[in-house]
């Protein structure tokens, strides 16, 4: 549950991004329709409204992606999606927010190439209202962030996925420990990858700290985008392989596959995201 000052503090920040907005106007971010909120994140109330759009169900029960149509009762897994009972992924549960929609994705660029820092703790504000939805689903010992390699570290100056993480981690009360992962390889400088290849990149491409404690807990991994799963697959991986028991990955978007087939993972001919799209 979110702790008791964290709302206080985030009342108070509500009150003084609303002075604010009257102060200093300007045009929303995303539609560029003169601002009608009182708010510091700059966008207008009706995008708000479609950046609060939470993902709809059904859902597959482990990783959260949503059914077309109810699964059929007669399924042995009937919960599941076909890539979750064919065991493609490490970790134990993942949900996200939202759908990668045209909103949201020009939201989560703004935090990620244009330094809209405010942007983290909104992001984190949705992802904690989900998890208290379901306690028992997001109980941890720690949260922890996907990391970047430490090129694009310096590159960019900050990982947009701590800047969602950290202040998640305040508002649920749970220990934020950055340093418990690290990537051990860089990502291709080119934007577009192929399904296969976001796969390969990250196979193998992170691994805990040398001097990392993660036997036994229980992780609560956060990122910008679930586009595939290949990045929160693989950082499960080296948290269990490291000894921990239980990941649960959380996600501000979800980006579904254009591909028919949800099992062509490695499929050289599945469509891409555009350049500014999601790599994960």
């Amino acid at each position: 549950m979110a702790h008791p000052s964290e709302l206080v503090r985030a009342h108070f920040r509500g009150m003084c991004d609303a002075l604010a907005s009257l102060v200093f106007a300007a045009p929303c971010r995303i539609c560029e329709k003169p601002l009608d909120s009182g708010t510091r994140i700059p966008f207008c109330h009706a995008c708000l409204m479609a950046l609060s759009r939470t993902v709809p169900a059904p859902l597959c029960a482990r990783c959260g992606r949503p059914f077309d149509s109810a699964p059929p009762q007669e399924d042995i897994f009937p919960s599941e999606c076909r890539l979750c009972r064919s065991g493609v992924y490490a970790f134990d549960l993942a949900r996200s927010f939202g759908l990668y929609t045209p909103e949201l994705s020009r939201a989560i660029l703004m935090l990620k190439y244009e330094k809209v820092l405010p942007l983290g703790p909104w992001f984190a504000g949705h992802l904690a209202g989900l998890a208290d939805r379901r306690p028992q689903d997001f109980a941890a010992d720690v949260v922890v962030p996907v990391p970047l390699d430490r090129g694009r570290l310096r590159e960019r100056g900050y990982n947009q996925a701590e800047l969602i993480a950290k202040p998640l981690a305040r508002l649920l009360n749970i220990p934020f420990r950055s340093y418990l992962l690290v990537r051990t390889r860089p990502r291709p400088n080119q934007l577009r990858l192929t399904r296969r290849e976001r796969w390969e990149t990250v196979r193998g491409a992170y691994a805990t700290h040398q001097t990392a404690q993660v036997d036994k807990l229980r992780v609560l991994l956060v990122d910008d985008v679930f586009t595939t799963g290949a990045t929160l697959d693989s950082c499960s991986r080296a948290l269990k392989d490291a000894g921990a028991a239980r990941v649960v990955g959380l996600t501000v978007a979800r980006a579904l596959s254009r591909s028919p087939d949800p099992l062509a993972v490695w499929s050289d001919q599945d469509s891409e995201n555009d350049a500014t799209g999601p790599n994960r």
